[in-house]
């Protein structure tokens, strides 16, 4: 048995008016396979040339071992070289990602290897950024704190992706105070023993190749798995629903700092008690 995931919709290009229609108004996702071929990125951009650009710099690397109360938000598990990082990354499966890395920031030429793509929503021109992950190495499933429309840009192999939108929830097993599930489920291959509502959530898959675009609508749960190294940049347009606007707001504003606040009040009995309730919760969803 299996999770009920649908293929995402794939189309080979589409106009601004397309992509509102069919598929920002409905928040659909939907992958975009020949939308960057006249970008230099698409022909320059692989792990080599990443290297080159940015050898030197020290990045933050993230594995996935299970939140402990002393970790920080989004704080690394390690930090590395990115020229020593991308040869490990060649060399032999590793679990390190690099996570929310701003390429704008940090490596400023990178900037003329790509153009703000049409699409019809205002994006946060301040905020590409850059996934890196080695053979097998995964994010736990999550959404994003604002919520926000991402358009996913893949480069250099492939990447597993699954999707599941807001409405999934009461299945996912939730953490509470948080934007993850729980963490010892294997999207890739769960077990319908151990988490049987599973089963009744309802979401979609792709593989990602180079050069292709997804569309993930706003606040929409996302798993990635890389089935080779490679590296990935997200570009993000504002949440425009007014409820998901709203939570990105308390997700920012309360509850990130409250969720901080109970890690260095009750440490680890914090972590296990939201673990616990996100079992809790989805067995009284299910009734």
């Amino acid at each position: 048995m299996a999770l009920d995931l649908k293929d995402i919709p794939r189309v080979k290009t589409i106009t601004k008016d397309d992509f509102i229609t069919l598929y920002f108004k409905p928040q659909k996702p939907v992958v975009i396979e020949r939308f960057i071929e006249d970008w230099p990125a698409f022909t320059k951009w692989n792990l080599d040339y990443i290297k080159a650009v940015a050898g030197d710099k020290i990045v933050p690397l993230y594995d996935d071992r299970p939140v402990n109360h002393e970790d920080g938000f989004n704080e690394p598990h390690a930090t590395m070289k990115m020229a020593d990082y991308i040869d490990l990354l060649k060399r032999e499966p590793t679990k390190f990602r690099i996570f929310l890395w701003n390429a704008l920031k940090e490596i400023p030429q990178l900037q003329k290897d790509y153009v703000y793509p049409e699409f019809g929503l205002k994006l946060m021109k301040g905020l590409p950024m850059l996934f890196f992950g080695g053979k097998n190495s995964h994010t736990f499933m999550h959404y994003d704190i604002d919520l926000a429309n991402i358009f996913h840009f893949h480069f250099e192999g492939k990447k597993t992706c699954i999707l599941f939108d807001q409405k999934q929830n009461k299945y996912l097993y939730k953490i509470p105070h948080s934007l993850i599930t729980r963490e010892d489920i294997d999207f890739s291959n769960p077990d319908f023993e151990k988490w049987p509502a599973l089963q009744k959530a309802s979401g979609y898959k792709t593989e990602l190749n180079h050069g292709e675009v997804l569309y993930m609508p706003e606040g929409y749960w996302h798993y990635m798995k890389y089935l080779t190294p490679g590296f990935s940049m997200s570009l993000r347009a504002i949440a425009r629903n007014p409820k998901n606007f709203g939570k990105a707001v308390y997700n920012i504003v309360i509850m990130r700092h409250f969720d901080t606040l109970m890690r260095k009040i009750k440490g680890q009995k914090w972590i296990d008690w939201k673990n616990e309730k996100a079992i809790i919760r989805t067995r009284k969803s299910l009734g």
